[in-house]
């Protein structure tokens, strides 16, 4: 498979329920083709509204979103899909389907209309389960899988769409710390441009070439982990006191404390 990457654009963009307060205002940031973007906040902050509009769910009402200086609303939703590809909280876990299945699933924005899986579809299919070591398991049901292999096929159906840019929301939700290492390791190795929720701050700032801070819908910080994720900026967004830790000779962690 091709590594294939992309810039995005998000500039001013604004969206809300109609008639109804925004849930996120005037946002703009730039993720550089094959970074990874950690977005975080509280609870309400407006993280997945943001997702939504980055990946063409819902069209924001003011702004722009640009792959590579293109705007994401002036391509069909077909190109759309074949060069986004989502992986999102809400997908169900008892799919009546095999693993190999559901990751050709991946395929179905290069098909044309009824037509039968290509010879392509199943190669690159095939590469896939190989890459992400779940060749051992593609004969086996998606709902019998475990929460860390279940999110590890719903990836690999990312990948099988050959896509320039992952976005995925709160991929490491519900997992042991072990598996969400393991997918967080996992994402870091597709040569692809990132963008993911995440709660845990330090998985984000271990994680991610760039954070994002979102506050009451609002951006209050976007950078290098180390220039964003101070102490005042966590505790101001959280609403809780954040500290700094030192581990080690030099590894900073932050630390949090009820008010």
């Amino acid at each position: 498979m091709q590594e294939k990457c992309v810039r995005l654009e998000a500039d001013g963009i604004t969206w809300g329920p109609h008639q109804g307060k925004p849930i996120i205002r005037d946002i703009s940031l730039s993720v550089a083709a094959g970074d990874r973007l950690a977005i975080i906040g509280p609870n309400g902050a407006g993280k997945s509204t943001l997702l939504r509009c980055l990946y063409r769910g819902v069209r924001p009402q003011r702004g722009l979103v640009r792959l590579d200086g293109i705007d994401l609303w002036s391509i069909g939703p077909r190109e759309a899909a074949q060069r986004i590809a989502v992986v999102l909280q809400e997908t169900p876990g008892d799919f009546p389907f095999s693993v190999r299945d559901v990751v050709m699933m991946g395929r179905i924005p290069h098909r044309r209309g009824m037509a039968r899986w290509s010879e392509e579809d199943h190669a690159v299919t095939a590469t896939v389960l190989l890459r992400l070591e779940l060749k051992h398991l593609a004969l086996r049901q998606f709902a019998s899988l475990s929460g860390g292999e279940k999110q590890r096929v719903l990836v690999a159906r990312a990948l099988a769409q050959e896509p320039e840019l992952i976005i995925l929301d709160e991929p490491t939700n519900h997992l042991d710390i072990r598996h969400q290492l393991e997918i967080l390791d996992l994402l870091k190795g597709l040569g692809r441009t990132i963008i993911t929720t995440l709660h845990d701050i330090n998985l984000a700032a271990d994680f991610a070439t760039h954070v994002a801070v979102l506050d009451s819908g609002r951006l209050t910080g976007h950078g290098l982990p180390t220039d964003v994720l101070t102490p005042e900026r966590i505790s101001s967004a959280f609403r809780v006191e954040a500290s700094h830790q030192v581990v080690g000779d030099a590894s900073h962690r932050l630390t949090f404390s009820l008010r």
